[in-house]
């Protein structure tokens, strides 16, 4: 199994980062997950670094080499988050649960499966071309199926940020799994948050990241975005992971399993970012918790889990 692959995030405008990305390897199988904490509901960095630590953690054990249902993992274990969250909610007698979206794929044995709850979305191309995209779980995408508003409407809708589908939700989360058994050599894949794909529509997307090796293009995307969400006026965050499959266009990075142990995992958690920003034209906001209360925060919910299923 061989792949190039990088990922970053960036803080963007707002105060601080609730994104959380992180990607996981066996011999035989790739794990990547891109979450986006919800800032409008209190402890969404929670949310979203407990998906992906949970999907990350439960990968390592196992993929051993490889996931022997990957369907089915991704399912038990984004529905696991859920729980985990509102436990995380009722035992802090939180008025409402931290919320957060969530993407996940895993590429095993020439095919990929691929994972969703919310707007943050997977990306498939090959030669250039956009094979598959998620369907964005938000307002606008629902009544652009309903035909009450055009691609163009759904740009400037006053409803295009919102979603009726998330982790931590009151309502239990739909999981939308889409897999293929077509997985070619040179094929690209991204995960972003909307920080991303809401200032850059989909053919620019695809040019600039098949332009080139992930590690030059992914960047290149990113810091567009940030130009174009600080010239708005609503600032995000932006993160990405790209992988481009088998074909190692700068082999100084990319990946090798071939020598791999059959037991070993490598998991590389993309650290949370704060840097304080202030705007002229608003207050400073400030993080609910800091990264080591959110660590301990999951921390407890992992050892509530554990008690649980003893």
């Amino acid at each position: 199994m061989k792949f190039t692959i990088y990922q970053n995030s960036r803080q963007g405008s707002r105060p601080y980062n609730q994104d959380r990305l992180a990607y996981s390897y066996s011999k035989d199988a790739v794990l990547l997950v891109v979450a986006d904490g919800m800032g409008g509901h209190r402890h969404g960095e929670v949310a979203a670094q407990l998906a992906v630590k949970m999907l990350t953690d439960a990968f390592q054990l196992e993929a051993v080499p490889a996931l022997e249902d990957p369907a089915q993992f991704l399912t038990y274990q984004i529905q696991r988050i859920h729980a985990a969250i509102e436990h995380h909610a009722a035992s802090h007698d939180m008025l409402e649960a931290p919320r957060t979206t969530l993407v996940a794929a895993i590429l095993q044995n020439n095919e990929f499966f691929c994972a969703h709850v919310g707007d943050s979305r997977f990306y498939h191309f090959r030669q250039d071309a956009l094979c598959y995209r998620t369907e964005d779980h938000s307002i606008v995408q629902l009544l652009h199926k309903r035909g009450l508003i055009d691609k163009k409407g759904m740009s400037t809708h006053p409803d295009r940020s919102k979603i009726y589908n998330c982790l931590g939700g009151d309502k239990t989360p739909k999981i939308d799994l889409h897999q293929s058994q077509d997985l070619r050599n040179g094929d690209t894949f991204l995960l972003c948050t909307d920080g991303l794909w809401s200032v850059i529509d989909d053919k620019e997307i695809g040019t600039l990241l098949n332009a080139g090796p992930v590690n030059i293009t992914v960047p290149k995307l990113l810091e567009l975005a940030e130009t174009l969400n600080n010239e708005g006026p609503h600032g995000d965050n932006i993160s990405a992971i790209g992988l481009q499959w088998q074909e190692l266009q700068d082999p100084g990075l990319g990946v090798s399993t071939l020598s791999m142990p059959l037991g070993k995992t490598t998991t590389i958690i993309n650290p949370p970012t704060y840097q304080p920003t202030i705007r002229d034209d608003e207050e400073q906001e400030v993080p609910d918790l800091t990264d080591e209360e959110i660590e301990k925060a999951i921390q407890e919910i992992q050892l509530a889990i554990q008690k649980t299923m003893r």
